[in-house]
């Protein structure tokens, strides 16, 4: 709220009159110690100003993206000031605030610029340049100082990319010196005039004539006593009153008061902290009813009085999902609970703002699970009943230790996306246009999706590919300087810790070869990005010798990042040409498509990989087909699909030299699985390997806006498909708070080190994806033709009845899965037989007597008729009839009488 007023016909008069001209400018900078930082901007003009297309923006660590906005509005008197305050600032610079605002939270190294619409009428320091700590000149410094335009500057600075020289425009007082601010002495500026002491207030009688709580939210989204002053009465069921937190207090009604419409409010909060009250208290409250950015609530609170003390108020129960988005405007202000199972669906702000987003579900993109359009939206449509955001109630940016998970989260205990809750209770409040919970009760989270470390290669896999983008991997000039550069670490410290988890990371998966994303474009030389990748994987993984392909070239393509491929020397040899293209649509936007040809040292299976990045989601420029259809596939999509057609055709093309069939590509896609550009991959025979293996597009790499899905893919040939036996995400960077990474800002001292780790989890914000991968074993003829065991003997007992098992043949068949052998070729006897197990089988009469040793030819026929070597096989029979001396003389007789018959038997035999 502004601190000046003028009349409505005054803000008639002051459209008509204010000059098209920046007469706006920034006259103060408060840059002081913990969180106190503010800015002061100044009517220059003698007439008011209206300021609805006037928006100041903040630009961190020397980057060319916008941290943070305010879009102003409202009018501004001629010669008066509007300060904007950091919402965690002390007390004494809050009491000069006209407003609170997330732009106020900049450091001595940040960049300022003020808009009209899309001019800059003025700027502090240099945007897209990091200085280091901050801006110094001529002994006037950005960092930890007061600094106050100087009275002659009367117009603003419209280069906010040129060299910034504090010293020029501005002039330097102490640290949290705030004497000056909301009053610019520059061009006629005014001192507010003192306020006169208010008259003295009746006390407030409990019991009195009153307004209901019901009555001040109404039936609809807004109050309908907005700027009413009431009192009315409660119990006190949620106090977040410290400096820290809301400053106020939750009111439900009494259980005399409520009413039976269900679209009526029972509750209410009360922006007032000056009298402390307590959960349980009957309180009777004096104040304004206003919508504060939507939000019910009672301000300008002049008398709280307690009538009782020790009271209970019950939770409401509430269930999700909700049957439409508006549903809990109903319970705007109440204590409510849910009593069911919710997920942890978003973790971004839980570092920098507390806040945590439950769902009864892990939610997807909708165009992860459903085409693009009317079903994707319909998803949206779903996912949005289905969540709701849970805060700390705190205001203090990067609270040490976070509120969640208990006790406070660290690189060790950390609360992971798919993590779950049983119960949720606390103040229903409506802020930054989220219905949110303040909780009353601390939440006992459940790490149902735990850290899982790298999967094991598969049983029957003997090759691993994997995809990974390492987040701007920019390591400076390659020998420790050279630092901020264009993107990722802004100091060596920082680098330092980034390359330690992606070193991690990639040490952890153990792939033969891994596409990279993200890396920075600066060649292949000793002191490239890709080289101190390689040198510091080899130094901490022993075991391998990893390598780069290098291209040969000092860029690939024109972005600062590209792509690379790394891989196993002890494992893989590189083999034709290693391949690049700069042909539309690669010549822009797209990144450049790389691939190599590759042979396993251990089976010789020769495949090939390549890498891409397609265009980001991003809009910027994107017009025409390339712009937001709605159909939930972003901007950009018809630049991605013809990326997508255009990488399949090169690959065709064979661009490495090698004629092999046998091809992936993996890389970040910036598509979901169901999007345009993966269906396009698929209709040119790349399939979605992920997406093949599970049956399913549930596999995720990404979060965003609490909406997990796959931007990074691993698409192959049929011919490589089929090989593949296992794929796989691995979670390590989707499901983590971004607060685990490696960066330093806005974080604290401390948490510098307790939210940090070595360790893989947060290494990048994209996870990576592993495909394991069965060698198919070429073997020559004769290493495919079955063999036999040379001079094989076996033993039968004479008379053994036909069909009985003599035993089984000693063969090999090195390619059983691809052509077993199907039967064997017996020569030279027909009184044993070989079946196509290799069994000998009794065929025929045996006789001691007429032969004590059967020798067989025999040969072994595949499915495809290789014939094994020839072998003799011999089977020795059992003589089973007894030679007791005592019977010799009868037996000898007997043998005589029967001679004829044995010479006639003989002969029928032969």
């Amino acid at each position: 709220m502004f601190k000046t007023k003028i009349t409505p016909l005054a803000l008639v008069i002051a459209s008509l009159s204010a000059p098209a001209s920046a007469d706006l400018i920034i006259s103060e900078y408060i840059e002081g110690s913990s969180n106190n930082k503010a800015i002061e901007l100044y009517n220059n003009s003698s007439s008011p100003l209206t300021l609805d297309q006037y928006s100041l923006s903040l630009y961190v660590n020397g980057k060319t993206t916008i941290q943070s906005t305010l879009d102003l509005s409202g009018t501004l008197a001629a010669n008066s000031t509007f300060v904007v305050v950091n919402s965690s600032s002390n007390d004494a610079l809050k009491e000069k605030a006209d407003l609170e605002h997330g732009v106020a939270n900049f450091n001595g190294d940040d960049a300022l610029v003020l808009m009209q619409g899309s001019t800059v009428v003025d700027s502090f320091g240099q945007r897209g340049v990091d200085p280091g700590s901050f801006w110094s000149e001529g002994e006037v410094q950005t960092q930890n100082k007061t600094l106050r335009r100087k009275d002659s500057i009367t117009a603003g600075r419209t280069t906010p990319d040129a060299e910034f020289n504090p010293s020029e425009e501005w002039v330097q007082f102490d640290q949290d010196d705030f004497d000056g601010l909301g009053s610019h002495a520059g061009n006629g500026g005014t001192t507010p005039e003192p306020i006169p002491e208010p008259e003295p207030l009746e006390p407030l009688v409990c019991g009195a004539e009153k307004v209901l709580i019901n009555a001040i939210q109404g039936d609809s989204s807004a109050s309908p006593l907005v700027d009413t002053l009431v009192e009315f009465e409660g119990i006190v069921t949620a106090d977040f009153q410290d400096d820290d937190q809301l400053k106020g207090f939750f009111v439900s009604s009494l259980a005399a008061d409520i009413d039976a419409n269900p679209l009526t409010s029972e509750g209410v909060f009360v922006y007032f902290a000056d009298i402390d009250v307590n959960v349980g208290d009957h309180v009777r409250v004096q104040g304004t009813v206003e919508e504060y950015f939507d939000a019910t609530q009672i301000g300008s609170v002049s008398q709280v009085a307690v009538c009782d003390t020790g009271l209970a108020a019950a939770a409401t129960k509430i269930t999700l999902p909700l049957a439409d988005t508006t549903d809990l405007e109903a319970f705007e202000g109440m204590l409510v609970t849910l009593e069911q199972p919710l997920v942890v669906t978003n973790n971004f702000g839980l570092g920098r703002y507390g806040e945590v987003e439950l769902a009864t579900e892990r939610l997807y993109q909708g165009t992860q699970v459903a085409l693009p359009g009317d079903a994707a939206n319909a998803v949206e449509t779903e996912n949005l009943l289905k969540k709701i955001l849970l805060d700390d109630g705190s205001t203090v940016q990067n609270l040490d230790p976070t509120a969640y998970p208990t006790p406070g989260l660290s690189a060790e205990n950390t609360l992971r996306t798919g993590d779950t809750v049983n119960t949720v209770t606390g103040a229903l409040a409506y802020s930054f246009s989220l219905y949110r919970i303040h909780p009353t009760v601390a939440p006992s989270f459940i790490a149902t999706n735990a850290r899982k470390n790298a999967p094991e290669l598969n049983a029957e896999a003997d090759l691993r590919v994997a995809s990974f983008n390492v987040l701007n991997y920019f390591n400076g000039d390659g020998q420790g300087g050279g630092f901020p550069t264009a993107r990722g670490a802004d100091s060596e410290a920082e680098f330092t810790r980034q390359e330690a988890k992606i070193v991690s990371a990639i040490s952890a998966i153990q792939a033969d070869v891994v596409g990279l994303m993200e890396i920075e474009n600066d060649g292949f030389g000793e002191f490239s990005a890709i080289a101190s990748l390689v040198d510091a994987l080899n130094d901490a993984d022993s075991a391998n010798n990893y390598a780069f392909v290098d291209f040969n070239v000092d860029q690939i393509g024109t972005d600062a990042i590209t792509t690379a491929l790394i891989y196993r020397a002890n494992k893989v040899e590189e083999v034709g040409t290693a391949a690049i293209t700069t042909e539309a649509p690669f010549d822009f936007s797209n990144r450049a498509p790389i691939a190599q040809s590759f042979k396993s040292l251990e089976t010789d299976e020769v495949f090939t990989v390549a890498v891409s990045h397609l265009k980001s989601k991003s809009c910027g420029s994107a017009s025409g087909n390339n712009a937001d259809s709605g159909d939930g596939q972003g901007c950009w999509n018809e630049i991605r699909t013809e990326g997508a057609n255009a990488f399949a055709n090169w690959l065709d093309s064979k661009p490495t030299g090698v004629d092999d069939e046998d091809t992936i590509l993996v890389g970040d896609m910036n598509a979901y699985a169901m999007e345009d550009p993966i269906r396009a991959f698929a209709d040119k025979g790349y399939k979605n390997v992920v997406a093949e293996i599970d049956g399913d597009t549930l596999g995720y790499s990404y979060s965003f806006s609490g909406r997990a899905g796959s931007l990074d893919h691993a698409v192959a040939t049929q011919s490589l498909l089929s090989k593949i036996v296992a794929a796989t995400d691995w979670h390590i960077n989707a499901d983590e708070p971004i607060s685990l990474d490696y960066n330093v800002e806005f974080k604290s001292e401390g948490q510098q080190s307790s939210l940090y780790s070595e360790s893989a989890y947060r290494a990048s914000d994209h996870d990576p994806v592993i495909i394991d991968i069965k060698s198919e074993i070429t073997l020559t003829p004769e290493e495919q033709t079955p063999v036999i065991k040379a001079d094989q003997v076996f033993a039968v007992d004479e008379n053994s009845a036909i069909g009985a098992i003599i035993g089984t043949l000693d063969f090999s068949d090195p390619n059983a899965d691809e052509s077993p052998v199907v039967k064997f070729i017996t020569s030279d006897n027909d009184s044993v037989s070989i079946n196509n197990q290799g069994q000998l089988i009794v065929a025929g009469e045996i006789d001691y007597e007429f032969e004590n040793r059967i020798t067989l030819t025999v040969q072994a026929q595949d499915s495809v008729g290789n014939l094994s070597n020839v072998e003799k096989v011999a089977v020795k029979v059992n003589n089973l009839r007894s030679d007791d001396d005592n019977d010799a003389g009868s037996l000898l007789w007997l043998s005589l009488l029967l001679a004829p018959l044995s010479i006639v038997r003989r002969f029928k035999k032969k």
